[in-house]
């Protein structure tokens, strides 16, 4: 019963996160709320195991990521993937800001091995921290070991709410233009919410009779362009990460009509995969103490200050001569704090806060989204964990 007992605690910590962001409007970020109760929970009697007796452990999670990203293909088309560039260059040139002042004014602050060790995670997501963490211990360097994952996990809890703020902004001005009549939904390109998702007729696909389309049939296919994509991701050694170019293959997919627009949602499984992945992100704030927190949490705090301001400064210098606001900028600039899931919840749950009918909430996510993921896989996917190989060298 132990597991059932796990699954119910994990699934509680993500309800409770939800139940607040949708009183609070999406104020306070589901994720936010959710990462602060695994913390307590691993501090206080919560076995450090507990996700993967909930059966969210690292196999399930490695078919979630593949899985999820090629979903998040059907989202989009080739055009509007090329159309993010903008969001790309902002978040990559906010990445540099943070390089930039954590690199020259946190060198003179602290010593070059705490630096090194801190900014790869703070330029991306989990993938950095680890291989940082990894990269310590085989240096020998076991003082700032907890380091990487600390400042992952701080760096986090920052990141949720000040996108949240900056999205909720860029999302009011939206909805404005909207009502206004300044702005309208694309007709052709992919419904990404759900209620529009179930107000679409399924698509026919390879001719076959509705009653062979199946869940099944759907994740098959889904399955078989993620085993493409990471079989393509060896061939290459990894030189474009697995990650992207399971993005890319189901963008080229759905344009090829092998899938259909949202195929998760169709399948029935999104959610339960959206929940595995997040609730092993969450797990690894079980390697974090209050003792280990104390005793580099100036270094963390002063580096992510550094770091925001980086970010801050490049991408609202460059929203104007990019189209965008500075919110939007801003924001697409900081996914480098947390990435995939978490930029996707984040907007979702703005976008379903700030509409107020179905028409808006899909432009809002229209609008955002692409942004949003794009600027994440640009930062957290590439970018992170370029800056974390060339960093280990460093040490």
């Amino acid at each position: 019963m132990s597991y059932l007992i796990a699954f119910t605690v994990v699934m509680v910590f993500m309800l409770i996160g939800e139940w607040i962001s949708t009183v609070t409007k999406a104020f306070i970020p589901s994720v936010f709320i959710t990462a602060i109760l695994f913390v307590l929970g691993f501090w206080a009697i919560m076995p450090k195991t507990i996700v993967a007796q909930a059966s969210f452990d690292t196999p399930f999670v490695g078919i979630c990521i593949s899985l999820l990203l090629v979903h998040l293909g059907t989202l989009m088309n080739l055009k509007e993937l090329v159309a993010q560039w903008k969001a790309v260059c902002i978040a990559l040139l906010g990445v540099i800001g943070t390089l930039v002042l954590t690199l020259t004014v946190g060198s003179f602050i602290f010593n070059w091995h705490t630096v090194i060790a801190a900014v790869p995670p703070l330029t991306g997501g989990l993938v950095a921290a680890l291989l940082m963490t990894n990269g310590l211990k085989a240096a020998g360097i076991t003082a700032l070991v907890a380091l990487p994952v600390s400042m992952f996990v701080i760096h986090s809890v920052i990141g949720y709410p000040l996108t949240a703020l900056l999205l909720k902004k860029e999302g009011k001005r939206l909805v404005d233009n909207f009502r206004n009549g300044k702005a309208h939904i694309s007709k052709n390109g992919p419904k990404m919410t759900k209620k529009a998702v179930a107000t679409q007729p399924q698509q026919q696909i390879f001719s076959l009779p509705v009653e062979y389309q199946t869940p099944s049939f759907t994740l098959v296919r889904v399955a078989l362009i993620a085993l493409l994509s990471n079989y393509i991701g060896l061939l290459l050694n990894n030189a474009i990460n697995a990650n992207v170019i399971c993005l890319i293959f189901g963008v080229i997919a759905h344009q090829l009509g092998f899938l259909e627009d949202n195929a998760l949602n169709r399948a029935g499984v999104f959610n339960w995969l959206m929940y595995g992945l997040l609730a092993y992100v969450f797990a690894q704030l079980s390697l974090t103490t209050p003792q280990v927190i104390g005793g580099i949490v100036l270094q963390i705090i002063v580096l992510i200050a550094l770091g925001i301001l980086g970010m801050f400064i490049a991408s609202w210098l460059l929203a104007k001569p990019f189209g965008m606001t500075g919110e939007m900028a801003f924001a697409c600039s900081l996914t480098a704090l947390f990435g995939f899931p978490a930029d996707y919840i984040l907007t979702t749950e703005i976008c379903r806060n700030v509409a107020q009918s179905e028409e808006e909430e899909e432009y809002l996510t229209e609008s955002i989204l692409p942004k949003m993921l794009v600027g994440g896989f640009a930062t957290v996917s590439v970018a992170s964990v370029i800056i974390a190989s060339v960093f280990l060298k460093l040490l």
